[in-house]
């Protein structure tokens, strides 16, 4: 898979958002561990103008409904796997108006939840052409919600300077020194401070990017680390 492949797929999610009906600062949620579609949804939500909110599927399922409704999310994109997660707050969560379930479209599963939609039958229906708005560098990009505090999570918000600066100091020599030779294993999860804004700066630096997806057990990161190199 390659950054061709992600700009292409990249911009026929956000040609499906734009037909959902996502407009400029809506809220976008995601609910999912570290994979290419996860990425895509980096880049193609904020890409619009919209703020990407990624979610964190380790809180209480009663922090998940709060922090989805203080955002006022229009959609969740989730891997399948947290489909049961959400189901029993479904109901509740008024501002979200579908859930793109990002798995092939012969293996999606069943669910209670309102409005499902596949990601892949999604993305297959929209072009591959899209020209970016343009809009102001401190416009929002990124949305995360606090863990381990005291009360309700609260929400910070990245703009798209914060974003690309935090990117371009990693690559520096003082920072992670990445380059096009690189070749990073994303452990730290993309629902946590934007994976230490490791999908910006690896493709800044045109680094390989190895994401590990649900399996973070001892061997599974091993056995990465040593393949990928």
């Amino acid at each position: 898979y390659t950054y061709r492949d992600a700009l292409r797929r990249s911009k026929q999610l956000a040609n499906a958002l734009l037909a959902l009906g996502v407009k400029s600062g809506d809220r976008v949620a995601t609910l999912a561990w570290n994979g290419y579609r996860h990425f895509e949804c980096y880049y193609a939500i904020s890409g619009l103008g919209a703020i990407c909110h990624t979610v964190n599927p380790r809180l209480y399922t009663e922090q998940i409904e709060y922090i989805i409704q203080h955002a006022e999310d229009c959609y969740v994109l989730l891997d399948a796997c947290f489909a049961k997660l959400l189901e029993p707050v479904a109901d509740k969560l008024t501002s979200v108006r579908g859930f793109i379930i990002m798995i092939d479209d012969d293996q999606m599963p069943e669910t209670t939840l309102p409005n499902p939609m596949n990601y892949e039958a999604l993305l297959a229906q929209h072009s591959t052409e899209l020209v970016w708005p343009r809009f102001p560098q401190d416009t929002a990009s990124g949305l995360c919600y606090t863990s381990g505090t005291t009360g309700n999570p609260k929400g910070v918000l990245y703009s798209h300077r914060s974003s690309v600066l935090h990117s371009m100091v990693s690559c520096t020599a003082s920072g992670f020194s990445l380059s096009v030779e690189d070749s990073i294993l994303v452990v730290v999860p993309m629902f946590h401070v934007n994976a230490w804004g490791m999908p910006y700066s690896g493709a800044l630096s045109g680094a390989k990017l190895v994401l590990p997806g649900p399996a973070l057990d001892g061997a599974s990161l091993y056995g990465l680390m040593r393949d990928e190199r």
